[in-house]
């Protein structure tokens, strides 16, 4: 099996699963180095996971003329000159969410991507796992008729409680719908396909929060982006979506994602795991029963994408989890904000296709028969 080399930029909070699931899961990658500019968290990864090299400096890791993917798991603030760098030293990059943190950005990185023939990435990629392959199957098959609606929430109380470095998260290219947005948009991307239309509204409830995790507690940070967001989306095949993404709310007992058919409802396990529950309800049943999980990768598969690209490159196809799935992510997520801004509707310019979906019948460590 050819081994495709990894560089990873970025060995913070996020990094130690892309990590293991890279070094001992997956069968066609390897990671050669990591890079990150605290050097005790470089080092931390380098002996932990035995990687041959590490560096504190871009420059220096894309200089590393074997490695093939360059991972991006800096804050998203750095995703787009990280990215641009890498694209121009010859590298396929594969990025943590969002692509970058504009729309003209992502659009310069798809590209410089096209231009240099090189594959484009973006996380996440939870919906090759097996819950969203799952759905995705029992869309396809027929098993709710056309899709003709869905609603989408995601609703907490942030992520100072928890995280050591949360202050990111209320700056931009943070907030509840650039955080945990891209999980969900591209989840409803994957079952329904493109969108076409956006409508919008969102505020800002808190305007400080204080961190109560143990690294910075009692740290006040001022909030500088929308945390909560509601909207609609039209998608191109008809069907209407409502969605809330929100880090103002204490407790809630919504669903994460359920899709609406013309012959029964898919309720949709949380679109930022692997697997969980999937279950249906028929037109012609009187509650909902749960569906066996069709694919393999229910566990923590992060690096799922990165593999898959591994396979790309192997393979000479192009990557599922790809640039123009996470520019029209993009694009839907600034059109919440965008519409709230104006009080329109905002039209889409991007358009992806409708991701292909993961072999059944798969062995764990392999993307492809």
């Amino acid at each position: 099996m050819d081994k495709i080399k990894i560089g990873i930029i970025g060995c913070g909070n996020i990094s130690d699963i892309y990590l293991q699931n890279l070094t001992s899961t997956f069968v066609n990658t390897e990671v050669l180095a990591v890079c990150d500019i605290i050097e005790e968290r470089a080092q931390a990864a380098r002996q932990k996971y035995n990687i041959p090299y590490m560096f504190t400096n871009v420059d220096e890791i894309l200089g590393l003329k074997e490695i093939q993917i360059i991972v991006n798991l800096t804050t998203p603030g750095d995703h787009y000159q990280i990215c641009k760098k890498a694209l121009e030293a010859g590298k396929h990059v594969y990025v943590e969410k969002p692509l970058s943190l504009k729309v003209e950005q992502g659009m310069e990185l798809k590209e410089l991507a096209r231009k240099n023939n090189l594959l484009l990435g973006c996380a996440p990629d939870t919906f090759l796992g097996a819950g969203l392959q799952t759905c995705r199957k029992a869309i396809d098959d027929g098993l709710i008729g056309d899709v003709i609606g869905a609603t989408a929430f995601m609703v907490c109380h942030g992520h100072e409680s928890w995280h050591p470095d949360p202050e990111f998260y209320y700056e931009e290219g943070g907030g509840p719908m650039f955080d945990m947005g891209p999980y969900y948009l591209t989840a409803l991307v994957s079952m329904i396909g493109p969108a076409k239309t956006v409508t919008g509204m969102n505020s800002i409830t808190f305007k400080q929060r204080t961190i109560t995790s143990r690294k910075k507690f009692g740290k006040v940070i001022d909030v500088k982006v929308p945390t909560h967001v509601t909207g609609t989306i039209e998608f191109k095949n008809g069907a209407i979506a409502t969605v809330i993404t929100s880090f103002d709310v204490w407790g809630s007992t919504l669903p994460r994602i359920e899709i609406y058919g013309s012959r029964g409802t898919l309720i949709v396990p949380d679109p930022n795991t692997f697997g969980g529950d999937v279950r249906i309800q028929t037109y012609f049943q009187n509650e909902f029963k749960e569906v066996p999980l069709t694919h393999i990768y229910s566990e923590n598969s992060r690096g799922l994408g990165v593999a898959d690209m591994a396979d790309a490159i192997i393979n000479n196809r192009t990557n599922i989890a790809n640039g123009d799935l996470a520019c029209h992510v993009l694009e839907i997520m600034h059109a919440f904000h965008e519409s709230a801004e104006k009080r329109a509707f905002v039209d889409l310019k991007t358009d992806c296709e409708r991701p292909k979906p993961l072999a059944i019948g798969l062995t764990k460590g392999y993307v492809s028969l």
